[in-house]
């Protein structure tokens, strides 16, 4: 019998000692002052005694061990320098992490509230689908706290199992959960918007930049995996939440060619995306709703590029000026992507399993955002301020439906700057 035991049982037969002592000699105590004096004092001490000890001793025999749960580890070395003693318990007294906002950052991406607040909506998806006869006794929290460490660090498995005490296998079971439950369970995230919604999101565009009818900004980011690389295609609105991505195309193909094979190109020539709702008419011209983009696009009704080499000053450079600001957003977007350590480096593995990390960064990167969490954002855009507008237009075409639309949207940006410089 254990120290804590012991003590609670002798607390408990001292009290009882005391009780009868007082009943056998009720009016004989040579200790006592007056029979009414002790009675009255005495006896409901030693019950309020009797009472806790009992209490002390049975709590005291409960097997704690059935609440013990598996949990997440980092060694002292992990924790950055003049961090103390400041620890954050996620389960067991002898395994836990700080909860020091640098250290959730570095190892999963995300601030501590948003872990807790992430663990408690994916706890019973992730703790439902063990392999078949082999159960994990493994918290959420530390299924969770494996995936989102090889997410934000890229760390390998080896390393992986080493700091959370689980076997290799483990540990890309949890990584491979965490994915799946993301992409399946939560891929309405990153799911392309309403109409409603379409309208909020340019009524934004047009508030930073004058330019109106704008529902996204279309961008393609490639990823380095094995010895080639795939291409992930994306749509940002103005906060840079990703409001569309399809990945999985083979790296080697164009901008134009990934759209082009893409079910978004499709929808929207369908007509089943922008319906055309909210088109409005600027000098005669009608202007539907429509993507900004760079790169090797081709000028389309529905997808707007800035001019090539503009002279200094003119309404064109201001309406590239324009379009410079509406792509700040996926600028954005994509490095914090990259910002993802799985995503930074070359990846190894199967490319669905490629595949599903980068919507699983994805719907974790709107998730961030809906909670003002910036943890996972670049913080430093300078290598993009010389980014060049180049597009695949010829501007001999100028009497084509799409060149129609950008020279209106030319004019509605020059009212908007000579509104402006009028107000000043």
């Amino acid at each position: 019998m254990n120290r804590r035991n012991m003590a609670a049982m002798l607390s408990s037969l001292i009290a009882q000692l005391l009780l009868l002592i007082t009943v056998i000699f009720p009016s004989s105590n040579p200790l006592c002052i007056t029979n009414s004096s002790l009675s009255d004092f005495l006896t409901p001490l030693l019950l309020h005694f009797l009472s806790v000890s009992e209490t002390s001793a049975t709590l005291s025999l409960i097997p704690f061990s059935r609440c013990k749960r598996k949990r997440i580890h980092f060694s002292e070395s992990d924790a950055p320098a003049g961090e103390g003693l400041n620890r954050f318990k996620l389960g067991r007294p002898d395994s836990f992490i700080r909860r020091n906002p640098d250290c959730f950052r570095k190892f999963f991406n995300i601030n501590s509230s948003t872990f807790d607040w992430l663990c408690g909506l994916l706890e019973p998806l992730l703790e439902c689908r063990d392999p078949v006869d082999s159960p994990l006794n493994l918290a959420a929290e530390t299924r969770l706290g494996i995936g989102l460490f090889r997410l934000a660090t890229g760390a390998n498995f080896s390393d992986i199992s080493q700091r959370f005490s689980v076997s290799e296998s483990v540990a890309k079971f949890c990584f491979k959960q965490l994915c799946r439950v993301l992409c399946t369970n939560f891929r309405f995230w990153v799911g392309f918007l309403n109409s409603g919604e379409l309208e909020s999101v340019s009524n934004r565009f047009e508030s930073i930049s004058g330019i109106p009818n704008c529902c996204g900004v279309l961008c393609c980011v490639r990823f380095k995996v094995n010895e080639e690389s795939i291409a992930a295609q994306l749509v940002v609105d103005s906060s840079s939440r990703i409001i569309s991505i399809i990945a999985g195309f083979r790296g080697d193909k164009t901008d134009f060619q990934v759209l082009n094979s893409s079910t978004l190109f499709q929808d929207i020539e369908k007509g089943t995306i922008f319906t055309n709702s909210q088109g409005l008419e600027i000098n005669g011209v009608a202007v539907p709703q429509f993507l900004v983009g760079n790169g090797d696009y081709p000028l389309l009704n529905w997808l707007m590029l800035p001019f090539d080499d503009p002279v200094s000053q003119s309404n064109e450079e201001n309406f590239n000026n324009a379009i410079n600001v509406m792509r700040l957003p996926s600028v954005i977007a994509v490095q914090s992507l990259r910002n993802w350590g799985v995503l930074r480096e070359p990846i190894e593995g199967e490319i669905k399993t490629v595949v599903a990390s980068i919507g699983a960064c994805s719907i974790l990167h709107n998730m961030l955002l809906s909670r003002d969490d910036y943890s996972a954002f670049c913080e430093d855009l300078n290598d993009h301020s010389s980014d060049k507008f180049k597009s695949c237009l010829n501007l001999g075409e100028s009497k084509s439906v799409a060149c129609s639309i950008r020279s209106a949207l030319v004019t509605k940006v020059t009212k908007a700057r000579e509104f402006q410089s009028q107000k000043r």
